[in-house]
């Protein structure tokens, strides 16, 4: 009797990038994902990839890896009671003193001693101290049901965009330009440092360093779940620029501070996953036609296809924010105003009317490409 040799494994990677607020999103997306799924199924992930908010939902979903729906059910209340003050206290967001006591100090050449930032995050390490479980997360790789998460910060004093990651024996360290992946025990302040947005919340110190936001030097999100060996991607955005067209809104005024932040901010958080989608795609497009000598000749005989699936808003999320503007605390509402920027608005709006409308624009972009879903988990 002849004996067929396995099917090569095919590791499945997910991608859960920044954005603030914008997070949300991603929670009713996997909502689609688990509803579609069987019923009891656990993590179909083998790898999970988060940066700044993304990486609170990876490391909530990692932690419940035994089965999905009790993971996205712990999301799902998270983030559709959310309130700013259990992501920062009201009360520190004098914007004005708060950059007066950054400023004065430097002027008069003393040194610094100060948070650093304008706001103080300690509920949002309260909260993340409440529910997420880290022990649980080895315990998931030890059985199988995970081969690895990945919390993804960037270093002050080198600039690099650095991967922590957990995961199964045998995986290497790497690097690569402007960014390295380090094996760690992930804890508390690994998440706190991935959302740790630059001047808005204070850095965290990890060993000798201190390290902010993650998705502000991260130019090439999917390179950690490749690394990791993820041979499939889910990646779920969060920018809703898919529908917009090029130079679609007209602008007769300079812009303001607030929507000039916002550019920036929607830059560093935003857009940096769907030009590194994009790069793979055409990557996927050209590697078929290149011969294997050739690919030996460069030292490029490691690349290979990577089957994609993107799931983003299929509406403007800056418009949606801006519907929701009666919900920002009146001590940001104080510098943050209707007709400035969208953009920053739907990444601070930690509120639960605009969090729950992302939620359920999440899960009917899911249930719509179900085909896709399917198809991708072979269903």
């Amino acid at each position: 009797m002849k004996i067929l040799a396995p099917k090569p494994r095919q590791p499945v990677g997910l991608i859960l990038s920044g954005g603030g607020a914008r997070a949300s999103y991603q929670v009713g997306v996997l909502r689609g994902i688990a509803n579609i799924l069987p019923r009891h199924a656990a993590n179909p992930f083998n790898i999970i990839c988060g940066t700044s908010a993304g990486a609170l939902n990876a490391a909530s979903l990692a932690s419940h890896a035994q089965r999905l729906r009790t993971g996205v059910r712990l999301l799902e209340h998270i983030w559709t009671h959310l309130r700013s003050e259990q992501i920062y206290d009201p009360g520190s967001a004098n914007l004005l003193g708060s950059v007066s006591s950054m400023l004065l100090p430097m002027l008069g050449n003393k040194q610094e001693n100060g948070r650093g930032a304008l706001l103080d995050n300690s509920p949002l390490r309260a909260l993340l101290d409440r529910v997420i479980r880290f022990p649980r997360i080895q315990r998931h790789i030890d059985i199988g049901l995970l081969d690895a998460l990945s919390v993804t910060a960037s270093a002050y004093s080198t600039g690099e965009s650095v991967s922590f990651y957990q995961g199964v024996k045998g995986l290497q360290d790497w690097q690569g330009p402007h960014r390295i992946g380090l094996r760690s025990e992930l804890s508390l302040d690994h998440l706190m440092a991935s959302s740790a947005i630059p001047i808005v919340f204070p850095a965290v110190q990890i060993g000798n360093q201190y390290f902010g936001d993650g998705a502000i030097r991260q130019l090439a999100p999917t390179s950690t779940a490749l690394h990791l060996g993820a041979r499939r991607i889910l990646a779920i955005g969060v920018s809703g620029n898919r529908t917009k067209a090029p130079l679609e809104d007209e602008q007769s005024e300079s812009p303001r501070v607030m929507q000039i932040l916002g550019h920036i901010l929607n830059s560093a958080f935003v857009d940096t996953l769907e030009n590194d989608l994009e790069f793979l795609r055409h990557m996927n497009a050209v590697l078929p036609h290149v011969p294997q000598r050739t690919r030996r000749k460069h030292g490029l005989e490691h690349l290979h296809e990577v089957e994609l699936l993107e799931i983003s808003p299929s509406e403007e999320l800056n418009l949606l924010a801006q519907e929701y503007y009666e919900e920002l605390p009146k001590p940001l509402a104080r510098y943050i105003k209707p007709d400035s920027s969208g953009t920053l608005l739907s990444l601070i709006l930690f509120e639960q009317g605009f969090c729950s409308k992302l939620y359920q624009l999440g899960l009917a972009d899911a249930l719509e490409k179900e085909t896709e879903i399917r198809r991708f988990f072979r269903l």
